[in-house]
């Protein structure tokens, strides 16, 4: 990994280890350090020093004195974040439904169909790309939301239960209904539906944080 710019690498080491902590990669409790991080990243200390400092400020770090402690995302977390998410990314489908366009659609379905397709086959491989696909979907509806604020709010809570999603993917019978429920929101927006766009959301919301309140990671 060069470096190029101080801020630019300090993002990169941000995302990737943001990614890795949220993935499991490194598990609730563990100790991280400067050092240990520079040496598997390949890095200098400085751009690792900013990314813990932000991965601190979004309490996925925490100082103990003896370095930073991973705190990760607690099984009650995700479910508080389901809550707040069935409540305003409802919202972000009925705002979508009104905005969307043609091209946007265009891209939705070809986002569907490609996990048609990889539901299909099974396998680890293929839970994978679901699992990448279902972030493009949701990412792509906060962005028809025509709202900066929604977008943050929900990309940032969706990224934060990057595991669980991981967990609950992996399982086919939950991911072929997860895209049924998608195909319910895309009938919805296509139509310019905004109470059914909504009623869709809650749905899948529902359904997900259900289908996640047993498990214990």
């Amino acid at each position: 990994m060069r470096e190029h710019k101080s801020i630019s690498i300090a993002d990169q080491i941000f995302e990737q280890l943001e990614h890795d902590i949220l993935s499991g990669k490194y598990a609730r409790g563990e100790t991280l350090s400067e050092l240990r991080l520079s040496n598997e990243l390949g890095v200098s200390r400085t751009p690792v020093r900013e990314a813990i400092r932000r991965l601190e400020q979004e309490n996925i770090l925490e100082e103990s004195g003896r370095g930073m402690i991973v705190v990760g995302i607690t099984h009650e977390d995700m479910m508080d974040m389901y809550e707040i998410r069935m409540e305003v990314e409802s919202l972000a489908a009925r705002r979508a439904a009104e905005r969307i366009t043609d091209a946007e659609l265009k891209e939705m379905r070809n986002i569907l169909d490609l996990q048609q397709f990889y539901a299909g086959k099974g396998g680890v491989d293929s839970s994978n790309q679901i699992r990448n696909l279902d972030s493009q979907f949701h990412d792509l509806l906060y962005r028809c939301s025509g709202s900066k604020i929604y977008y943050n709010v929900l990309h940032s809570l969706h990224k934060k239960i990057t595991k669980f999603r991981m967990a609950s993917v992996s399982r086919q019978s939950r991911a072929k209904k997860s895209i049924e429920e998608h195909e319910a929101i895309y009938e919805a927006l296509a139509a310019h539906d905004g109470d059914r766009a909504y009623a869709a959301a809650v749905q899948h919301m529902n359904n997900a944080r259900d289908s996640m309140a047993g498990m214990e990671l």
